[in-house]
């Protein structure tokens, strides 16, 4: 009775969001602050500006306006084609004619045409360079680019709470193209449940929250900070709680040292490849008190970690010996105290490498050295 107890709240928690798609969050759960590290850079277009107290959020905008476009993706109707959806994007890179656009991967999921429409109202056709529906980020390409200027990152590892930000999209469609919202930082680093389009749950993503005004259309389009840098793209927000109350002020981005990371793979693979451990999980901190002690069976002074609820027959964790309700709470060394440590640590390394993970099994503490295979997200 009591293991059947456990598994329902473990299912509950892992399945409450829906990320992609309409990039609207409808009963989403949000959980604790957490504070991670990101991958490095992987390259050099991340400016490291510092803000003066000259700037402003007019002139933040008019540093980006003309690297922010309109993204509308279009579906194949027999032998025409029709306008499915729109949302934003956000030019990053310029070269030998050609602008590279980063915007949501659900924003072009599914299209057989991309168009983007700029900020001097001219519609030009784009190539998919490559998408990752883990992260929602895809990158476009478009070879006519001379009325389109290219926004530089800023480092979202120094960005804090309560600082001002604007967000810049095409809410509603590109009716509204341009329009910007002015707001603060809620949380640097608020996790919250990642299902994509197809319901392929990647437990937790670690995004920015902000109470700028972020709509239907604004997804893929930048979040910038007063010296006109892209800390964020903007991805979801939340529309209702767990109980159906209407919610206001809370949306999403993607953090920008995430994207440039993200975006330098798909320019050069298309995809991106991750290490896989194998295993559904939970954080520890979503299982009741009594649960840990009677089910997990767990030392008392451990708070912190990941619950595994389901290791996949023949993945690297089940040839290392992991088992339902282990408890992670290190690799190589490091601690982890959540889904998003874990992930965050684990995708530093390469498929084929070998990482030790510490756990728990019950009451008992155990090192194991497990050979990471190759995810099947993508």
């Amino acid at each position: 009775m009591m293991d059947n107890k456990l598994t329902k709240i473990l299912l509950a928690g892992a399945f409450a969001g829906l990320i992609g798609g309409s990039a609207v969050l409808a009963g989403q759960e949000i959980y604790q602050n957490y504070q991670v590290t990101h991958s490095k850079v992987l390259t050099s277009a991340k400016s490291s500006k510092k803000m003066s107290s000259s700037d402003t959020a007019s002139t933040a905008y008019n540093k980006v306006a003309n690297a922010v476009v309109s993204v509308i993706n279009f579906k194949k109707n027999g032998s025409s084609y029709t306008e499915s959806s729109e949302g934003s994007g956000v030019v990053y890179k310029k070269g030998d004619g050609s602008a590279f656009i980063v915007t949501n991967n659900h924003v072009i999921d599914g299209a057989a045409k991309v168009q983007i429409l700029t900020n001097s109202n001219r519609t030009v056709v784009a190539e998919l360079v490559g998408k990752d529906s883990m992260t929602d980020l895809a990158v476009l390409k478009v070879t006519d680019a001379d009325d389109l200027t290219a926004a530089s990152f800023g480092d979202s590892e120094k960005i804090s709470v309560g600082q001002r930000v604007l967000a810049i999209g095409s809410p509603l469609g590109s009716e509204y193209a341009s329009s910007v919202t002015e707001g603060i930082i809620s949380a640097t680093k608020r996790l919250v449940n990642a299902d994509d389009s197809s319901n392929n749950s990647y437990g937790g993503s670690t995004v920015i929250q902000t109470d700028a005004a972020i709509n239907p259309g604004n997804s893929g389009g930048p979040l910038i900070n007063l010296a006109g840098q892209i800390v964020g793209i903007n991805s979801m927000k939340l529309s209702s709680s767990s109980s159906g109350t209407s919610v206001e002020g809370i949306g999403f981005a993607i953090p920008s040292d995430q994207v440039v990371d993200i975006v330098n793979k798909l320019v050069k693979f298309g995809k991106v490849t991750r290490p896989a451990l194998g295993i559904s999980m939970i954080n520890l901190s979503q299982v009741p008190a009594d649960e840990q002690k009677s089910t997990l069976k767990l030392p008392t002074d451990v708070a912190n970690g990941v619950v595994v609820y389901k290791v996949n027959a023949g993945s690297p964790a089940s040839k290392a010996g992991l088992k339902k309700y282990d408890l992670i709470v290190g690799i190589d060394g490091q601690q982890v105290s959540t889904q998003a440590d874990l992930r965050e640590k684990l995708y530093q390394h390469k498929v084929g490498d070998k990482v030790k993970l510490t756990y728990y099994h019950g009451s008992e503490k155990k090192t194991v050295t497990v050979k990471l295979n190759q995810s099947l997200q993508s």
